[in-house]
Parts: structure tokens; C-alpha cells; sequence
């Protein structure tokens, strides 16, 4: 390994109980606690640690944590409501926009803090985003759905940074069941980036006007590697995928074929075949995902969408399922992983 590959060791996370958080913390240094639970909080530093609450479960039965960790020692700090942490190569910011009538400007001014976050601490490669909102479905108190709502917010701060359609991160934008809009984002000072399509879906910042005024701002997966040079080894952050072939959903109402439709979608977008576009040349499969969570709208489906899943994961894989709305009226579930 050269020094390069070794001054920018990629992250790594891993799903624990929320009372393992402590146990998992004192193997190393810890960038993020994440904790899908039965409240949503504002972001916080903790017993030294970033933390932020996700109201994503029913009971804490469902709870669990998400635990970002890394080999440098960790700084945190908080900048204008955003809270943040981060070692000298990898940052974590994490916020919160409480509930609102209508959430385009509030979502702006969120995403604006962060980003400007980004360039004043000199993390401007941003390759991964998770946004979680209640009521997704929603309308607004205008008539507009509370998803396109925060998608106007979000595209005007990305054009307030010139972030060009092409350098956009993956990302996921899902229901919660309660506080408003919750984020967090990753971002790197000098790994390399690379924003992956799917072949055969539509760009999503591509989408027609039928999806909302702004088309969702987000690149299906982001490829981070040590170098620019290195094409074999990275990591994939795959962003939420659901049923849609081009820019449309497909099998509405059919629960197992839009599971399928789901998987097949990842299985592409991971593959040769899609990443030899990219020059990438891992040869990934579904078997190499990992850190998967598995959204479903309807609580009744999870049992059958756990069966299909474990079908084709890995049995070594570490897979959460969560019981919540998707970005889509009309879509049932939604998947999202990393290859590393």
C-alpha cells in the first residue's frame, strides 16, 4: 500500500444495539453515532461523540445504531445548527429541520450550512447524503408534496455551490415516522470521487417536471477510492433504489416484483457491465453488498421482503429492515448498501 492509499483509509460502519454504541466506541475512533430509534433529536456531541437520533422505529425492540468509525482521532464542533466531526481526511455533519408548513427555505438554509461547513474545514469531495422525512407523501401547506418541497430547498443550495449535476453524491431520501427532516452527510478532503449511473434508469436530476418543480439532486451510487488512480479496490455507496426502469415506477401495488425489480436495479448498477463506463473494474455482485437498509412502506410486506432479500445477499451480510414511507406514493420498498 502506498503512503497516499494509506493518508486516506476509507470509512467504515457497522449496525450495533443501541447499548453496544459504548463497547463498539472504545475499539476506536468514532466519527458518528447514528441511532434509528423512537424519537428524532437534534444533533448533538454526546460523551464526546457525534450523535444524532432518527425517529425510524416503532419500539426500541426495532432500535438500533449505525457507528461510523475511523483511525484518526476525531475533532467535533458545531457550525450555524449543523454539528460536525471529523479526522483530518473524512467529516460527518449532521442536522435537523424542525417541522414546518412548508420546507423549501428551511432546507436550503440547512443544506447551505453544511455545505459551507464543507468548504470552510476544506471537505468539499461530499460522497454520500441520507435525508429522513416524516410525512414524505405529504402535501405541504401550499399543495405541494413535502418530498418535491425539500428536493426545490435542496437543488437551490447545490446551485447556491455550484454543484454541477455530475458531482452530486448518492443519497437516499426517505420517510421517518416523526420530527420533521433529519440529515447527514460524508464527505472527504482529498479521496477520490467518481458519481455512478444506472444504465437503465434516467438520471435522477434528469427527471421530468411530473416528479416535482426540481428533480431530485443525487447520483445512484458514488465510487470513493484511496487515488484516482485506483479503479479495483474502492468503495460503492449505493443510494436508495426502488421498482423504477427509466424515470417511471413499475409493478405498482405488487410488492415481490418490485423487490426484484429492486435488487435487479442494484445488481446492474454495481456490475461491469455498468461500472466498465467509469473505468471501474471491481466485479461486484449483490453477494459483496454489505451495511444494507431495507425500507418498507407497508409493515405486513417486511417478512416477505426479508425472505426475497435473503435470497440473494450474502448470509454474511448486516441488513436492517425499516417500516416507512418511500419518496414515491407508489413505491413499496426501497434499498440502499455499500461494497467495500
Amino acid at each position: 500500500m502506498t503512503q497516499a492509499q494509506q493518508t486516506v483509509k476509507l470509512p467504515s460502519s457497522v449496525f450495533t444495539g443501541l447499548t453496544e454504541v459504548s463497547d463498539v466506541a472504545a475499539t476506536g475512533n468514532v466519527l458518528g453515532v447514528i441511532n434509528y430509534t423512537t424519537e428524532c433529536t437534534d444533533p448533538r456531541v454526546e460523551n464526546g461523540l457525534l450523535t444524532l437520533n432518527l425517529h425510524m422505529a416503532a419500539t426500541d425492540a426495532e432500535a438500533f445504531a449505525e457507528v461510523w468509525t475511523t483511525a484518526r482521532p476525531v475533532e467535533t464542533g458545531e457550525h450555524h445548527g449543523v454539528v460536525y466531526a471529523h479526522d483530518g481526511e473524512y467529516l460527518l455533519v449532521a442536522g435537523r429541520i424542525a417541522p414546518t408548513g412548508r420546507y423549501t427555505e428551511d432546507t436550503r438554509a440547512a443544506y447551505v450550512a453544511a455545505l459551507d461547513l464543507m468548504d470552510t474545514l476544506g471537505y468539499k469531495n461530499c460522497f454520500r447524503m441520507w435525508n429522513f422525512i416524516n410525512d414524505i407523501n405529504a402535501d405541504n401547506t401550499e399543495g405541494l408534496e413535502i418530498y418535491r418541497d425539500f428536493c426545490k430547498g435542496r437543488a437551490e443550495a447545490f446551485e447556491l455551490f455550484h454543484f454541477g449535476d455530475k458531482e452530486v453524491p448518492s443519497a437516499t431520501g426517505i420517510g421517518s415516522q416523526g420530527g420533521g427532516i433529519a440529515f447527514y452527510f460524508l464527505a472527504s478532503r482529498s479521496a477520490a470521487l467518481t458519481s455512478v449511473e444506472n444504465s437503465k434508469q434516467m438520471a435522477a436530476y434528469h427527471y421530468p417536471r411530473q416528479y416535482g418543480p426540481r428533480p431530485p439532486k443525487f447520483a445512484r451510487a458514488t465510487y470513493l477510492a484511496a487515488t484516482h488512480t485506483d479503479r479495483r479496490s474502492g468503495q460503492v455507496y449505493v443510494a436508495g433504489t426502488a421498482s423504477i426502469r427509466g424515470h417511471e415506477t413499475l409493478h405498482d401495488g405488487d410488492i415481490a416484483a418490485q423487490v426484484k425489480l429492486s435488487l435487479d436495479n442494484i445488481e446492474h448498477l454495481i456490475s461491469d457491465e455498468n461500472l466498465a463506463d467509469y473505468e471501474i473494474t471491481q466485479g461486484n455482485t449483490l453477494l459483496d453488498l454489505d451495511n444494507i437498509k431495507v425500507y418498507v412502506r407497508h409493515r405486513s410486506d417486511i417478512p416477505a421482503v426479508r425472505a426475497m432479500c435473503e435470497e440473494r445477499f450474502s448470509p454474511n451480510a448486516r441488513v436492517q429492515y425499516l417500516n416507512v414511507d418511500v419518496c414515491r406514493a407508489d413505491l413499496l420498498v426501497e434499498i440502499e448498501g455499500i461494497v467495500a
